[in-house]
């Protein structure tokens, strides 16, 4: 069982429900059915014997989960698969219920989930060819959220900026426990917004004359975000954030993790069921940006 906060939200919920089923459950210490639910769900945590993984969201310290979630009562038990929430239930079930209600989702004792293989060699796909796949994709399952994600971004790769906004409505309400979702949405505020500011050349000279220009400086990562320029705009993000952390209700240290979102995609387990390595320069850019926060 793992007590689940905004910081570690991605990594223990949203990831790791890519492996095996994630049950969520949403409660406060003040709630008398949330103290009889606890325990009957950590028991059957441990019956199943690994077949889901059991995530406790305290909704009084994790107020912002629990409005992503949607949470007008309590206890409240969501289960997420592939990044998304399937199915859930409000109020202290009896255990039988439960069990139904997990066996409807988790896989039999005899039948867990193979690691992930390693994807086939494929030849490059002709220009368009990507694209019209990630639409034929979404097309056939409308309400995969990963799948219109990726036709999201293939149209953004094709400079495609209005069908993109139109095709990523549907994921706006889940931007709060989507990361992926709310780097898209800044990738895209991104190249808007690179569309309308002045050249290149007029901001350096901003900046030049005032270092705290901040409005300058956001700019131009975000033409160099437009660009996919990632490092370009991540290093004057931090030039941002060494000298305010809070500029902008925190804009600057938002995007720098929309950026690092869009560099390094969600990826499977290897052969051996341990994580994939991670892009150095991405963990170099993590680093930078920890020390950074907590300088």
């Amino acid at each position: 069982m793992i007590d689940a906060t905004i910081a570690n939200f991605e990594t223990e919920v949203v990831e790791a429900s890519r492996s095996l089923p994630v049950l969520v459950d949403l409660w406060a210490p003040w709630c008398g059915p949330c103290r009889t639910l606890g325990p009957i769900l950590e028991k059957l945590e441990t019956a199943y014997a690994g077949r889901f993984k059991l995530v406790k969201i305290n909704t009084e310290d994790e107020q912002d989960l629990a409005a992503a979630f949607g949470v007008r009562s309590i206890p409240m038990v969501v289960l997420l698969k592939d990044g998304q929430p399937v199915d859930g239930f409000v109020g202290a079930l009896p255990e039988g219920q439960i069990r139904q209600f997990l066996d409807r989702h988790v896989p039999p004792a005899d039948e867990q989930p193979e690691p992930a293989a390693e994807a086939e060699a494929e030849a490059p796909l002709e220009p368009g060819a990507a694209l019209e796949r990630a639409q034929q994709a979404l097309a056939a399952n409308p309400g995969d959220d990963a799948l219109r994600a990726d036709y999201v971004l293939q149209l953004l790769l094709h400079e495609r900026l209005d069908d993109a906004r139109r095709t990523f409505e549907p994921l706006l309400g889940k931007l709060a426990i989507d990361p992926r979702a709310s780097a898209i949405k800044h990738w895209m505020d991104a190249i808007e917004a690179a569309a309308q500011a002045p050249a290149d050349e007029l901001l350096a000279a901003r900046i030049a004359a005032d270092r705290r220009d901040f409005d300058a400086r956001f700019l131009l990562a975000q033409r160099r975000m437009a660009q996919r320029q990632w490092t370009a705009a991540m290093d004057e993000l931090l030039e941002i954030l060494m000298r305010d952390k809070e500029w902008n209700e925190q804009a600057a240290r938002r995007a720098y993790v929309a950026v690092l979102e869009l560099m390094a995609p969600p990826l499977p387990k290897t052969a051996d069921g341990q994580p994939p390595a991670v892009d150095p320069t991405v963990e170099s850019y993590r680093r930078r940006l920890s020390m950074t926060v907590l300088s």
